[in-house]
């Protein structure tokens, strides 16, 4: 084999044979890096600077104050009322009807018409006992002269006690017999037991009525009672006498007054209730037996008690709570005004405000219209208008 033939090693060049990249590209690299960089700097410090920015004009912007109206806790004394619901009845009410049987030969009355105590309603066929009354009177006054003439001849010794005895038996017995008929003719003439109005007719001219038939209803309206209940616990608060507040549908806007006349005695066993009757005068006759209503009870007044009114108070699911208005002033001696949500502990509601147990003095500022843009700190500025009145009733729709 030749020499020129025999394979020769190849030379590896040293790392410090290799080439270099170009100066000017090294250069560009290095300015694009530094760009980079800048860049990123820049965005970062950029958006560092924006959220210091945003954060600083929330900071520094605030509302305009809210413009609320604002009322004052008071203490004073409530009058002590117990409220229930009852109905009407009449004193004097009773169905007129009749006591024996008989045909109706007069109707003497109008329906809806006033009478008095006395007057007469309705006549029943009464002829044949008109006609034994003619017969017993006449019998009677056989047995009156015959009873004289026995006497007279018994004072003069011609005639004996006996014979007196039996005129006198015989004229008792005639004046009975007139008694007697003398009531079955009234009964037969239907009378107004007392003196009121008369509702609708329920019989005809002519018509025959068994005892016991209604004929007309007849209602005393001068005078009605008021029944009502109250709870077991309502009893001890309760005495005859008291004055009672009566209201009706049927008059809104009105209030009638009467007084306590009777309490039962006795508490039912199934509801523990007492039954409890006021009686009030009715000039007017506009209340009627029958009408349902509202009754209040003015009981002794209680202690003084804080109250705010009833647009004052928000009720919600975590409780009862007001906002209390407080003042702070700054160097210059301006007052800033804000509210607190404070929670209270409310009682009863008379006359559109609501009593305030604890969480409020008297004295203190609450907004009482204005509550629903109003947040724990707010600043509020007070409205020179006055609160809406509270409406005497509910609006019906």
């Amino acid at each position: 084999m030749d020499a020129s033939s025999t394979p020769q090693p190849q030379h590896t060049p040293s790392p410090a044979e290799k080439p270099r990249p170009p100066v000017r590209m090294r250069r560009w690299l290095i300015i694009v890096g530094a760009a980079l960089i800048l860049l990123l700097v820049a965005i970062v410090g950029f958006n560092a600077f924006r959220n210091h920015m945003i954060a600083q004009f929330f900071a520094n912007m605030k509302p305009p104050p809210t413009v609320v109206a604002v009322a004052e806790a008071k203490s004073e004394v409530l009058p002590n009322l117990l409220t229930a619901v009852g109905d009407l009845a009449a004193v004097n009410q009773v169905n007129v009807t009749t006591d024996v049987n008989g045909r109706v030969t007069e109707i003497l009355f109008q329906p809806g018409a006033e009478v008095k105590a006395g007057d007469p309603l309705l006549q029943i066929y009464d002829a044949p006992d008109q006609s034994d009354l003619a017969s017993y009177k006449a019998q009677t006054l056989a047995a009156q002269l015959a009873l004289d003439r026995a006497k007279a001849l018994l004072a003069k010794s011609f005639g004996p006690q006996a014979t007196v005895d039996q005129a006198q038996a015989a004229y008792d017995q005639g004046a009975a017999a007139v008694a007697k008929t003398e009531s079955i003719i009234s009964q037969k003439r239907i009378t107004a037991p007392f003196s009121g109005v008369l509702g609708v007719r329920l019989v005809q001219l002519g018509q025959y009525l068994s005892a016991g038939t209604q004929i007309v209803s007849l209602t005393d309206l001068s005078r009605l009672y008021l029944n009502f209940t109250v709870t077991e616990k309502d009893r001890a608060v309760l005495d005859v006498g008291q004055a009672v507040r009566i209201k009706v549908d049927a008059y809104p806007g009105r209030t009638f007054e009467g007084k306590i006349t009777t309490i039962e005695p006795q508490i039912s066993a199934d509801t523990r209730n007492v039954k409890v009757q006021a009686t009030l005068d009715n000039p007017d006759r506009i209340l009627q037996p029958g009408m349902f209503a509202s009754t209040t009870v003015e009981l002794p007044p209680k202690p003084a008690v804080i109250t705010v009114p009833e647009t004052a108070v928000d009720y919600t699911l975590y409780g009862d709570s007001v906002w209390l208005i407080t003042g702070t002033k700054d160097a210059e001696g301006k007052e800033t005004l804000k509210t607190d949500r404070t929670f209270v502990k409310t009682g009863a509601r008379i006359n559109g405000r609501v009593v305030i147990a604890s969480g409020v003095k008297p004295g203190d500022r609450v907004v009482a219209v204005g509550q629903l843009k109003l947040q724990s700190g707010s600043a509020v500025t007070i409205s020179t208008d006055q609160p809406p009145p509270i409406p005497a009733q509910a609006p019906r729709y």
